[in-house]
């Protein structure tokens, strides 16, 4: 296990799970997930001669829980990665790696404070720039108007969402985790009339795939039960501020080096159509762009269920930089 830190980010502080000496890089997860979801690869960025902090995002796990839901808007947690670059970095700058809702905070600190940021990868979500409308109005018009069910739509209403994860955390975790990943078949993420809860229709697999197992299963598990999930959704309610605060950035683009890489089972990377050539699209928004890798029949849980792949993928692309 690596060292456990409490770091004072300014406005909040910060578990970090820290290995290693040099350079920093910052690692951040995505939902419903915590440091605990770069395990893989900590201890091999650490070897390479870096740094390595996994932080747990606030909200979740050791980290500071803020009620209010608009302190979790993408102001806000940019600042907690800038506050821990400010803390462990020697020379103010980090690299910075991020997953899922990890992804476009790592990218929006990069194009927030490009200053402090000497590369930035992201995992299963590609930078497309600044947004040209809220992403609440593009889920509104794709789904909720016409009468289908959307899990973000679903996690606007204050209450029942966190409800229903809170009621039983082991059965969400598994349904959620399965219910995007490259080992679930068609249909474990059911098309339903908006209305429906999260949960409605999803299966259980019995048996979980093997980059789960039982015993990660289990830690996740104890997080969420001691953090509960208020925040963590609150971060769903806050496109709109998100919208606000970003537009002041809207004529830049990312200058450091950066890299993605999905899976092409992954919904979060593919959820609005496959994309023909994401290298292409974000090249119009990143300028240094080292890399870009879609593993086949790899889900969203990308640095978990292709540990072995993404950690050497990284590490080939910190040799470059």
């Amino acid at each position: 296990m690596p060292e456990f830190r409490t770091v004072d980010a300014g406005k909040v502080r910060i578990r970090a799970a820290v290995e290693g000496e040099g350079p920093l890089v910052v690692m951040v997860h995505g939902f419903p997930e915590s440091w605990y979801s770069w395990r893989d690869q900590i201890g091999p960025v650490a070897k390479a001669g870096y740094q390595v902090a996994a932080i747990d995002v606030r909200g979740y796990g050791g980290s500071d829980k803020p009620h209010p839901i608009e302190a979790y808007d993408m102001e806000a947690l940019t600042g907690d990665v800038a506050g821990v670059i400010d803390a462990l970095s020697d020379d103010g700058q980090a690299i910075l790696m991020g997953h899922d809702w990890g992804a476009p905070i790592v990218w929006n600190t990069a194009l927030s404070r490009p200053d402090k940021i000497r590369a930035v990868a992201g995992l299963s979500v590609p930078f497309t720039g600044v947004p040209h409308k809220p992403f609440s109005e593009v889920f509104k018009e794709l789904f909720t108007d016409k009468g289908h069910f959307f899990y973000q739509a679903w996690f606007q209403e204050v209450g029942p969402p966190e409800a229903e994860a809170e009621k039983d955390v082991r059965d969400f975790l598994r349904k959620f985790y399965f219910g995007i990943s490259g080992d679930a078949p068609d249909g474990s993420w059911p098309a339903k009339k908006h209305g429906a809860s999260l949960l409605e229709g999803m299966m259980d697999p019995g048996e979980f795939p093997a980059w789960l197992t039982e015993e990660e299963l289990d830690y996740y598990v104890a997080e969420f039960e001691q953090s509960g999930f208020r925040g963590p959704i609150s971060r769903y309610r806050n496109h709109e501020r998100d919208f606000a605060w970003l537009q002041q950035f809207k004529d830049r683009k990312l200058e450091m080096p950066t890299l993605l890489i999905g899976g092409d089972r992954d919904p979060a990377f593919n959820g609005f159509g496959r994309i023909p050539d994401p290298g292409a699209l974000m090249r119009a928004f990143a300028t240094d762009l080292r890399g870009v890798h879609i593993l086949p029949g790899c889900g969203h849980w990308t640095q978990q269920e292709r540990s072995d792949e993404v950690t050497a993928l990284l590490l080939d692309w910190l040799k470059g930089l």
